[in-house]
């Protein structure tokens, strides 16, 4: 029966929402709250990262192209471990495989790269960050005069091949994929002999990716949200884009449970089944992120929020062209961002 099949669906949901975390096809317990290490500046990762364990979380995302996992890795190694604050066992560390080593044989030399930088002996998850490829080798952006990338053509079910092995060798417990579109996922689970564990790609009120979402839920893949909060610190911002911290009925929300904007803005996410990994180095505001889990929004609230929803997407590289600010990578036909999802 569909309807009690979806019942069912909302108390999973609701049931996992108030326990904190969602549980992946292996069986690992991945924190709903996580904390975003995008965009932290050398110095200041260290500092939210220990105040982040400090204060419970026990997610931690990184990349290998956000250039400070040295740097987490030396607070890993002071708080994580035998005799230290966290065993090694309660937290989720999560990193990304760079679009420059897209090649099946650069695969595993840049997780154990990213292992070596995080102090860690495996990984929890380990993504692919884009579908797409740049030029091999070992500058992140490859770029011609003109500002445009100097891509590779690897096709990413060959990546993903070499992924796989990485779990055999005990590298990493999990693997998934970041920023492909569901005909991108489908094509990967085709070929999987490890499927792909979860979905991470930006996802907030303004980019609701319910389609995405509901394909990735179908397809046992958990989805984890990325600029979760609208990305308000990012250095391309126009003075007249939306601001979706202040838009009315989230700060309405608020002021009803006495929450943040952006308090709201995640719970929305955890109650829809979806990981946030909202960023911040601010103290107070790292504290803020991951006190989710004492509200319930309703149903109609939970509609309003989403009803919010304009395809708006933030994180998108942009060149100017004649003139004109044009995705970077639109042409390359693995870009994922020309699909409907």
């Amino acid at each position: 029966d569909n309807r009690m099949h979806k019942g069912f669906g909302c108390i999973w949901l609701v049931r996992m929402a108030t326990k904190g975390y969602a549980v992946l096809h292996t069986g690992q317990k991945m924190p709903l709250i996580g904390l975003g290490t995008w965009k932290s500046e050398p110095g200041q990762v260290q500092e939210a990262l220990q105040h982040s364990l400090e204060i419970g979380y026990r997610h931690i995302d990184c990349a290998a192209v956000y250039n400070n996992e040295a740097e987490i890795g030396h607070t890993l190694q002071e708080k994580v471990g035998i005799d230290k604050p966290v065993s090694r066992e309660d937290i989720f560390v999560t990193s990304k495989l760079w679009n420059t080593k897209h090649h099946p044989e650069d695969v595993e030399p840049s997780c154990r790269k990213s292992l070596k930088d995080l102090k860690l002996t495996y990984l929890d998850l380990y993504l692919i960050h884009w579908p797409h490829g740049f030029e091999r080798g070992d500058i992140a952006f490859p770029k011609n005069p003109d500002d445009t990338m100097r891509y590779d053509y690897v096709d990413y079910k060959e990546t993903w091949k070499a992924m796989e092995k990485l779990v055999d060798k005990g590298l990493v417990k999990a693997i998934g994929l970041s920023n492909f579109n569901s005909r991108q996922i489908d094509d990967i689970i085709n070929i999987a002999t490890i499927k792909p564990a979860v979905l991470q790609v930006e996802c907030h009120p303004y980019l609701a990716q319910n389609e995405l979402i509901a394909h990735c839920q179908k397809r046992g893949l958990v989805v984890t949200a990325y600029s979760p909060l609208g990305s308000p610190d990012r250095m391309w911002r126009k003075a007249d884009e939306p601001v979706l911290l202040e838009e009315p009925s989230i700060v309405s929300l608020g002021k009803k449970y006495g929450k943040s904007p952006a308090q709201v803005v995640l719970r929305w996410q955890v109650q829809r089944g979806v990981i946030a990994i909202p960023k911040s180095v601010n103290p107070a505001r790292i504290a803020q992120n991951i006190q989710v889990f004492d509200f319930t929004l309703t149903e109609d609230e939970i509609k309003i929020i989403g009803s919010l929803d304009r395809n708006w997407r933030y994180i998108v590289p942009l060149i100017t062209v004649d003139g004109k600010s044009v995705p970077r990578d639109a042409a390359h036909p693995l870009y994922p961002f020309n699909d409907a999802y």
